[in-house]
């Protein structure tokens, strides 16, 4: 079975195998199961592919102007060890999110003073790993590309998954659920990660000049997060992706901290269903806050 859909210019087709020599009521029934397939399919591309359904108005991009120049932090004002710091709260926090049984101390002796705890090697890993990105992104020219990407989580990885660097395989898809199975996020097709991608690139290249750099990190990291090209470790990519548009557009990193991951997934949501940058952006104030707060702490010690 098969259907045609358009992308740019450009019409494909996506097929579904029914098997050879079916009986006819054989063949209706698998008909049947992949005209539901193909069309949960074209549903959840239909749902993530457009980046923002409106642009932004004068008077949103000034309002949010506004707030990012209230920034209390500036990149150029962190000194070398303040990014070492920022790197310890970061890393402990993104992985936390996931699941990482590392706190906060044995995060600061690993980076600090390389001393292992008996812990997971895999969360040991990912712990350097998010160091080694945080470190990179720093030095990195591109704001946002394929490469980059697939570079950033190769680098978070390389150490713990055998897929590091690789997008999802083919028949490989996603779908979250919470804890009563009630399902809260599905991730695209796996046949369009590559081209919703080069769509929010494009976007992303198109608009660099037009909206704030806070509204460009914000809308790259949500559609990141609902295209969810990895098998595992989209989140981190993803924030990692957001420090590194950040500070392509000289705004200092951000650290979503671990106490606040029911409001940052909450954010997600209110995106992936109404495109609503408004939650993602006020909690990007509140952890602004809360960073310069922590980093002024760390300087008083």
């Amino acid at each position: 079975m098969a259907h045609s859909y358009r992308e740019g210019s450009k019409v494909y087709k996506t097929r579904k195998y029914l098997g050879q020599d079916l009986k006819q009521e054989l063949l209706e029934e698998r008909a049947k199961l992949a005209e539901k397939l193909i069309l949960e399919e074209v549903h959840k591309y239909n749902l993530i592919k457009d980046p923002l359904i409106v642009e932004l108005s004068k008077e949103e991009i000034e309002s949010i102007k506004k707030l990012q120049n209230s920034i209390p932090l500036k990149v150029s004002h962190l000194s070398a060890e303040d990014w070492k710091e920022f790197s310890k709260i970061f890393t402990y926090n993104t992985n936390a999110i996931e699941g990482s049984r590392l706190n906060y101390n044995e995060v600061k002796n690993l980076l600090d003073n390389d001393k292992w705890p008996d812990k997971s090697k895999e969360d040991i890993a990912e712990a350097f790993g998010v160091d080694e990105a945080i470190n990179y992104i720093r030095n990195a020219k591109e704001h946002i590309s394929i490469i980059l990407i697939k570079k950033i989580h190769k680098i978070v990885f390389k150490n713990s998954k055998a897929f590091a660097g690789k997008f999802r395989k083919k028949g490989e898809e996603v779908v979250v659920v919470d804890g009563g199975n009630n399902i809260v996020h599905e991730g695209a097709p796996q046949s369009r990660i590559l081209h919703l991608l080069k769509e929010l690139i494009k976007w992303y290249d198109n608009n660099n000049s037009k909206y704030p750099g806070i509204v460009l990190a914000a809308v790259a990291h949500n559609q990141f997060e609902n295209i969810h090209p990895f098998a595992d470790g989209n989140g981190r990519v993803g924030r990692i992706l957001l420090n590194n548009i950040l500070l392509k557009h000289n705004l200092p990193p951000i650290n979503i901290d671990f106490k606040n991951r029911a409001e940052y997934y909450e954010s997600l949501r209110e995106y992936e269903r109404n495109h609503n940058l408004k939650p993602t952006i006020e909690l990007f104030m509140k952890e602004y806050k809360d960073l310069s707060n922590k980093l002024g702490d760390y300087k008083k010690q």
